[in-house]
């Protein structure tokens, strides 16, 4: 127990660093992904001719394909076609564009579970239809949705031990180097497994805080 305390000691900068950029990457894509996914969400919402067909083939093919072999055709594929991009650069558009597809069907789902009558009201008011969905939809939908939201989000970061393979020393990669020289498998992983839920369960107290103001705010 005593050498797994000092192998600790002196692998934690290392995995807290890696810990820095799982959270930079997972913060960075949920920002663009909820951006993306809302966009993708009110077009098949709009059912706007040809890009509403686009936005759910778009939203098919990132889930039903894994995320690593998304990462490999950003990273590996797109300089073929003349594309290069950076492993952060690539590791950030690969976890956006995957997860933007789920958010945006949590958003969908908010929206679609907003009651038909407040279309109704904000048309009669003499709004537009964005003006509807910014002003009283949006805001109903997003309070419905913060749940699913915040699965994905903690999912999210999970997921960012995948771009290890593409040379990103986020924790995992960290992990794997400090392994490789210690040799000690067993505990490293156990930290990273740590540290993992750690950031899982710090993301899951800001979900019921959020919870907790939108549901304030709703009842006022």
């Amino acid at each position: 127990m005593t050498d797994w305390i000092v192998l600790f000691e002196s692998a934690l900068p290392v995995l807290l660093q890696g810990a820095g950029y799982t959270l930079m990457f997972a913060v960075a894509a949920m920002v663009l992904g909820l951006a993306l996914g809302f966009v993708v969400a009110l077009l098949r919402v709009a059912r706007v001719p040809l890009l509403a067909q686009l936005a759910a083939f778009y939203v098919s093919a990132m889930r039903g394909t894994p995320l690593l072999v998304q990462i490999f055709v950003i990273y590996y594929g797109l300089p073929g076609a003349g594309i290069e991009l950076g492993p952060v650069t690539a590791g950030i558009l690969a976890l956006t564009l995957n997860v933007a597809a789920y958010l945006s069907e949590s958003l969908r789902g908010g929206i679609a579970g907003v009651h038909r009558g407040q279309w109704d009201a904000g048309l009669s008011l003499g709004l537009s239809w964005w003006q509807t969905m910014r002003h009283i939809i949006a805001p109903q939908a997003l309070r419905l949705s913060v749940p699913s939201l915040s699965n994905s989000l903690i999912s999210l970061i999970k997921d960012t031990s995948l771009v290890s393979v593409i040379t990103v020393t986020e924790l995992m990669l960290a992990t794997k180097e400090v392994i490789a020289q210690t040799f000690q498998p067993l505990p490293l992983y156990l930290a990273a497994a740590a540290i993992y839920w750690v950031l899982s369960a710090s993301f899951e107290r800001v979900q019921r805080y959020v919870e907790q103001r939108l549901e304030l705010a709703h009842k006022r």
